[in-house]
C-alpha cells in the first residue's frame, strides 16, 4: 500500500486526497486552523458540481510534516505563492524521495529544485476545479467515462520509472488519469500566458462575471490579444505552443477565435473554473501575473495589450462598461474556410477541457 501526504487541504487537494484513499492507497491530509477541525469532524465530503453527487470519504488527517516523517509520495496542492513558503519544511524531511508539485508556475521549477534537490521534485497540474462552500467541497470530480488528467513530469523531461510509478499512483484515484510529459515547465507556462495575463485581469474589469465577460465583446478581444502576446513572449524564448492543439489561438481569425472565447466564457462551468478561483486566490494570481511579466521582461517582445489589461487589477480600477464593443476586430491571419468553421464548432470544447481538466 502506499504512503501518501496531500499537503494541502484546499478544494483539489481535498479531492485528491479522497480519491486516492478510494483508490487504496494510505492517504493523509494535512490541514491547519479551522479545516483541520472540519475534516476531523466531517471527513471529506465532495459535491459534484455536475450530478450533485455528494460522497464523504474519511482520511487520516495531520497537521504537520515532521522531519522524520516517512511517505512514499507528498503532493503539494496549493497556490503557488503558498507553495514557495514551504519549501524549507519539504527540505527538513528527508525520508520522502519524491514530492511532486501540482500547481500553477510561470517560473519554472528552479526554487523547487535548490531546495529539495532534483532527484526529489516532479511538477505537474492538477486538472480539475473547485471551491469550499460551508465544510463541503464543491468540485469538478471526474469519472471513469471523463477522466480529469493529472498531468506530471520530470524537470529534465525524461521519462523514468519513478515518473512511471507516480503515475500509476495517480492512476489509482477514481476518475483521475495520470498523462506523464516532456514539456511539463513548457505547459504550465502556457498554461500561465492562457489566463493570467489575459483573462484574469479582463474577468476584473467584468467584475468578476463570466457572463458579463461572455457579452462584453471589447474586454474578450482584449484578453485575446493579450494571449496571443503572451504566446509570443513564449515562442521568443524558445518554447513551442503546448498543446499543439492551441496553436490555432495564434492563426485563427480574431473575430473567429473572440466568438470561441466569448462561448467558453458563458459556459456555468467556467464559475467553478474561473470565477471562484479569482475570488479566493487573488494573491495567487497577482504573483502568476508577476511572475509571468518576469519572464517577458527578459525578450523584447511588446505587451501592450497585457500591460493594458493589467491596469484593471488595480484596487481602484473602473469596470468596463456592460457589453461594450468599440474596440474595430481585425480580420488576418490564415482563414481556411473549413478549418475555421470546424474550430467555431470543436474550438470552445477543447478550450473548455484544457481549462476545465479533461481529456
Amino acid at each position: 500500500m502506499t504512503k501518501i501526504l496531500v499537503y494541502g487541504a484546499g478544494p483539489l487537494g481535498s479531492l485528491f486526497a479522497a480519491r486516492l484513499q478510494q483508490g487504496g492507497n494510505e492517504v493523509s491530509i494535512l490541514a491547519r486552523g479551522q479545516r483541520l477541525a472540519e475534516l476531523r469532524e466531517y471527513g471529506i465530503e465532495l459535491v459534484d458540481v455536475l450530478t450533485e453527487e455528494q460522497t464523504v470519504t474519511r482520511v487520516n488527517v495531520v497537521d504537520r510534516l515532521a522531519a522524520d516523517d516517512a511517505y512514499d509520495l507528498v503532493l503539494v496542492i496549493m497556490r503557488k505563492n503558498h507553495a514557495l513558503q514551504i519549501l524549507p519544511v519539504l527540505a527538513a524531511n528527508k525520508h520522502t524521495p519524491n514530492v511532486l508539485f501540482l500547481m500553477n508556475s510561470a517560473a519554472g521549477p528552479g526554487a523547487l529544485v535548490d531546495a529539495l534537490g532534483q532527484e526529489r521534485v516532479l511538477t505537474g497540474f492538477p486538472g480539475s476545479a473547485g471551491y469550499h462552500e460551508g465544510h463541503a467541497v464543491h468540485c469538478l470530480t471526474g469519472t471513469e467515462d471523463d477522466e480529469a488528467y493529472v498531468l506530471l513530469g520530470e524537470v529534465d523531461g525524461r521519462i523514468t520509472e519513478r515518473t512511471r510509478e507516480v503515475a500509476r499512483i495517480l492512476d489509482s484515484a477514481p476518475g483521475f488519469g495520470a498523462e506523464i510529459r516532456t514539456d511539463m515547465d513548457a505547459w504550465l507556462k502556457y498554461h500561465v500566458a492562457l489566463l493570467f495575463p489575459s483573462l484574469a485581469p479582463a474577468l476584473r474589469a467584468a467584475g468578476v462575471d463570466n457572463y458579463r465577460l461572455s457579452r462584453t465583446r471589447d474586454l474578450v478581444v482584449l484578453a485575446t490579444r493579450a494571449m496571443r502576446e503572451g504566446f509570443r513572449v513564449l515562442h521568443s524564448l524558445g518554447l513551442p505552443v503546448t498543446p499543439s492543439k492551441f496553436k490555432v489561438i495564434e492563426w485563427l481569425p480574431e473575430p473567429i477565435l473572440v466568438l470561441l472565447v466569448q462561448r467558453l466564457l458563458a459556459n456555468p462551468l467556467m464559475e467553478t473554473a474561473l470565477v471562484k478561483h479569482a475570488e479566493a486566490a487573488r494573491s495567487e494570481v497577482e504573483h502568476l501575473i508577476d511572475e509571468f511579466m518576469t519572464l517577458a521582461s527578459t525578450t523584447s517582445v511588446p505587451t501592450p495589450t497585457i500591460e493594458r489589461l493589467l491596469e484593471y487589477y488595480e484596487p481602484d480600477a473602473p469596470q468596463v462598461p456592460d457589453g461594450s464593443a468599440e474596440i474595430p476586430l481585425r480580420w488576418s491571419g490564415l482563414v481556411v474556410a473549413v478549418g475555421a468553421l470546424a474550430t467555431l464548432a470543436t474550438g470552445g470544447v477543447l478550450l473548455a477541457k484544457w481549462l476545465l481538466g479533461r481529456r
